[in-house]
């Protein structure tokens, strides 16, 4: 069958591809913002992609046409493949018919962390031998010299195996990210209610996506939809005393649910509503140990190049998820001791006359927040640079201006990028957020030429630089280290 994603470069679309290839389809595909690393991803897997919406893109026409969440009504492309009556779906859906229906899907939920948190999970699994299925919204770094690993993480997604050794078809497994955002135009439902998991891991919950949510609430009913769909003999793991998430769940659970936390350096916590836990070892969360109460032998220490709390919050539900399919918690974090990370979270993408630069995908205040305690931890001796972008739909609407200078508070230097058409001024929320000067020295731009320009008159030998957006910043990661090389 001949397949056509519209919106090939999404994160979630271009995991897609890879998968019906792996089913056997025909795929090609279409973009407007193709970067990497998804189009490098795609284009060394051989699938052929097209710039822009053209209506040709869809001559001879496919078998069926999967749409993306960025295409809307009116669009030359979305009016023909209705007119024309092409057989369509959205991705979500794709993925349920055509790879979840018979697996143990475990999903991995919440406003930050998905991406990692499924990464890690599906690094635990196949270092344990099970032969997971995964969709990453991202592409994987791998570090080891085991060729099976190597092949296997590869790509953002992998299509595993449909059955166990036994051949049944109930067992075989999925790790997969599960997104809040909607399916298509005509499915406004979130993508995760098509995946129906028997397994769900939610990290957090916060406001986000007010382009298409009206409130926090609006999200958790959409959590609360998938909640009703997870059986009885599943389970469901998150953070203990997360107000957003015990909300949703007051709305009604029928699942088991596994609740974590993180403790200091000095001892465990034995508090009852606690399933799994973690305890620091070190202050920057490199290295912890990870403890079951309710199993004495279900302890074990974890030691990465990772670091940051949330990345510790990260690792304890997968390892946690994880253990609830049998693999045991020494093995777990033993994986996990030699996990890379992913691409773009705070990924070390140069290191010029011992200037670091970094690549992260932060773009929502708490995310940035987090970012930066786990790099100030890690850097101790450095001075930190951020250099941000409010890139996503929510940070352009200005929903959280008010919490962006000090959500940088951190770093030692900020460099905002205010891009032409913004709707509200990103200058004069900084400048007022700043004036008691307890939010750092920061600034706004209005070019990423004027970043590169002050970056390259001012940064010192010794400083670390964390360049944090959801979008290829017009390329500014390159062109920065080429610009530093060359001063």
């Amino acid at each position: 069958m001949h397949i056509h994603i519209l919106g090939i470069c999404g994160t979630f679309m271009g995991s897609l591809a890879l998968l019906a290839r792996a089913l056997g389809h025909t795929v090609t595909g279409s973009d407007a913002n193709v970067y990497p690393p998804m189009s490098t991803q795609l284009e060394n897997a051989g699938v052929a992609i097209e710039e822009g919406y053209l209506v040709e893109h869809l001559q001879p026409a496919p078998d069926l046409v999967v749409v993306g969440n960025a295409m809307k009504r009116g669009m030359d492309v979305v009016e023909y493949m209705l007119d024309t009556g092409l057989r369509y779906t959205s991705g979500p859906q794709f993925l349920s018919e055509q790879v979840l229906q018979s697996r143990h899907v475990i999903a991995v939920a919440g406003t930050h962390g998905k991406t990692t948190t499924t990464t890690m999970l599906a690094w635990i699994l196949h270092y344990a031998g099970v032969d997971t299925g995964f969709l990453i919204g991202g592409v994987p770094l791998v570090n080891t010299t085991d060729e099976n690993l190597q092949q296997t993480f590869a790509h953002s997604s992998y299509l595993g195996a449909e059955k166990n050794a036994d051949n049944t078809a109930s067992n075989g497994y999925f790790v997969i990210e599960a997104d809040e955002y909607d399916s298509a135009f005509f499915d406004k439902r979130s993508k995760f209610v098509h995946y129906r998991p028997r397994t769900a891991i939610l990290n957090n919950l916060e406001f986000d996506h007010a382009d298409i949510f009206a409130d926090l609430n609006a999200i958790q009913t959409q959590f609360h939809h998938m909640i009703r769909m997870i059986p009885s003999s599943g389970k469901i793991i998150m953070p203990v005393a997360t107000t957003s998430l015990e909300d949703t769940l007051a709305k009604g659970v029928w699942t088991p649910v596994w609740r974590t936390a993180i403790h200091s350096t000095e001892a465990l916590d034995t508090q009852t509503n606690c399933d799994w836990q973690a305890k620091l070892l070190s202050d920057d969360g490199s290295h912890f140990q990870i403890s079951h109460p309710a199993d004495d032998a279900a302890s074990a220490t974890v030691e990465w190049s990772m670091s940051g709390i949330h990345n510790v919050n990260n690792a304890l539900v997968a390892v946690a998820a994880a253990y609830d399919i049998g693999v045991s918690v020494s093995t777990a974090c033993a994986a996990l001791s030699a996990f890379a990370g992913i691409k773009r979270r705070m990924e070390l993408i140069g290191d010029v006359d011992d200037i670091l630069v970094f690549d992260d995908f932060a773009h929502h205040p708490t995310a940035i927040t987090t970012t930066l305690d786990g790099a100030k931890k890690k850097l101790a001796n450095r001075r930190i640079w951020a250099i941000i972008e409010p890139r996503s739909n929510t940070m352009k609407m200005g929903i959280h201006q008010d919490s962006l200078a000090q959500s940088a508070a951190l770093a030692n230097e900020t460099l905002w990028y205010e891009p032409s058409g913004l709707e509200w001024g990103l200058k004069e929320v900084i400048e007022q957020s700043s004036v008691d000067g307890k939010n750092g020295n920061q600034q706004v731009l209005s070019s990423v030429d004027a970043i590169i320009e002050h970056i390259a008159a001012h940064a010192q030998s010794g400083d670390a630089i964390v360049i944090m957006s959801n979008g290829g910043f017009e390329g500014i990661h390159q062109r920065l280290l080429s610009t530093l090389r060359t001063r």
